[in-house]
């Protein structure tokens, strides 16, 4: 099946509309970007670049990233989004792992890409992100997109071991915003924030949000409070997507109510606390949680702020356009039994590349949750880090859901401890707020009417910061590490 491109679709159909505004206050209208893609990619095609070839980009939220994706796209090449906090020596495994054969870096990034380039074997094109070639000459340009070709890859976080390029076709991206307009809903004055990094699923999907709907977006260069308020109160922001800690921080500011035009914020990372949420709300700032991956190109379920205190600590329901189940040894478990998640839709990845393509039904997140009576989904762990303690299951998330309501915690990360008796059992590790202080008894004082005493901490240990990857995801494997260093 084949698309019209949705850029030339949007420059025919409304050339002078904001497509990307920017922190600076410039602009740049569908038919400036359209004008500037296709001659990046008019460009690219005189330095070589065809049909197929893998193109790397290295770098931070910039105008210009939109552009050379949109280039890509019209050359029928791929885009390999590259983390830009990541390790050289992990940037020169993805960039072999992908078989990249270009590399595009913005200032920042260029001395990492040129360490890049002298440290690989096989050939590769270096170009300047700020500075691509450009050319008047025209040549014959993907007009149409066909939903099944490959168009971006994306490597997973690598948490639970190498991570693996996540192939997302046309038709991935293009079902991921149809199914996020059919849940949120799409309004003639939308326009979406991008504070998040482009070169992760959340922030790129937005950049497809703003072809596929003909919605302006705002990129900043990453999340500034101020800022962002500044968006939202005075430049007709009405949408934003975020993590939990930027919602602590906006709701830290001295705005005591969010304006009537902001529609809320769509929210990943986890369930978000119930005294945050109370906050929110009472700010009338409307928090959609959401579950989602880079396999399944951004969200695939979401929890209305109308269900949020209905249904505490659930992701909501799957999208319009897809599905999910629970199972457990090959078979789909009852309402409220916990097993791995399995989702299954249009959104969702054909496969990782090099790697053996997932299944055609559905594809095992590695994430463990449950379904309850009314079909909501609550994820509570992922299923590497479960722990198991005198032959119970623990799920670290259920101790940090309910640690994270003490007032005085700002992070806390759960893991298993090597345990005489149990043979492991929850140790959990905090960090306070500023200025505060807290006793391991004041903890455990804490969970005695919330959590069954098995799953009590059975060590607390206060911390400066959690140990996270470059992708800025908790690693909980790190945490016994942080016992040898005060020994």
């Amino acid at each position: 099946m084949e698309i019209p491109h949705w850029l030339e679709k949007q420059a025919d159909l409304q050339p002078g509309r904001p497509a990307i505004e920017l922190e600076d206050g410039s602009v740049l209208t569908f038919l400036e970007l359209r004008n500037q893609s296709r001659k990046t990619a008019y460009g690219l095609i005189e330095c070589g670049v065809k049909k197929g070839d893998h193109i790397a980009i290295l770098a931070a939220n910039h105008v210009q990233y939109a552009v050379l994706v949109h280039a890509v796209s019209y050359i029928g090449a791929v885009a390999v989004c590259l983390n830009t906090r990541l390790t050289v020596n992990d940037l020169m495994f993805q960039v072999n792992d992908a078989d990249v054969s270009h590399l595009a870096a913005d200032h920042d990034q260029m001395e990492k890409a040129n360490q890049i380039k002298d440290g690989i074997q096989d050939p590769l094109t270096l170009y300047s992100l700020e500075d691509m070639p450009q050319s008047d000459k025209t040549y014959p340009l993907h007009e149409f997109l066909k939903l099944d070709d490959v168009f971006t890859m994306m490597f997973t976080s690598g948490t639970t071991g190498r991570p693996k390029a996540v192939m997302h076709t046309y038709g991935n991206h293009w079902f991921s915003a149809i199914g996020s307009s059919l849940n949120l809903g799409l309004h003639s004055n939308d326009k979406w924030l991008v504070c998040l990094p482009v070169f992760h699923v959340g922030g790129f999907s937005l950049i497809m949000k703003n072809m596929i709907y003909g919605m302006p977006i705002v990129l900043l260069k990453g999340f500034d409070q101020e800022k962002v308020i500044d968006q939202i109160l005075n430049k007709g922001v009405t949408l934003i997507s975020i993590v939990t800690v930027m919602l602590q921080r906006l709701l830290s500011s001295n705005l005591k109510e969010f304006p009537p035009h902001f529609r809320g914020a769509l929210l990943g990372g986890g369930p978000v606390p119930v005294p945050l949420l109370e906050e929110a709300k009472e700010r009338r700032l409307p928090v959609f949680q959401s579950f989602g991956m880079t396999e399944t190109s951004s969200q695939i379920s979401t929890l209305s702020p109308d269900d949020a205190f209905r249904k505490i600590g659930s992701a909501g329901k799957a999208l319009g356009t897809a599905s999910l189940k629970i199972m457990t040894k090959g078979r789909e478990v009852p309402a409220d039994q916990v097993g791995e998640i399995f989702v299954k839709g249009p959104m969702v990845t054909r496969g990782y590349y090099n790697h053996p393509l997932v299944s055609s039904d559905y594809l095992a997140t590695g994430d463990l949750g449950y379904l309850d009576d009314d079909g909501f989904l609550y994820v509570v762990d992922r299923v590497k880090d479960m722990i198991i303690s005198g032959g119970e299951n623990i799920y670290p998330a259920e101790i940090e859901s309910v640690l994270q309501g003490m007032t005085q915690v700002l992070e806390v990360a759960v893991t298993g401890l090597p345990h005489e008796k149990w043979g492991e059992a929850p140790a959990a590790f905090i960090v306070l707020k500023p200025g505060v202080s807290l006793t391991s008894k004041e903890v455990l004082d804490f969970c005695k009417d919330k959590l069954a005493s098995y799953k009590f901490p059975r060590a607390v240990y206060f911390i400066d910061e959690l140990p996270r990857n470059a992708s800025n995801k908790l690693v909980r494997r790190k945490l016994p590490e942080y016992i040898q260093e005060r020994d």
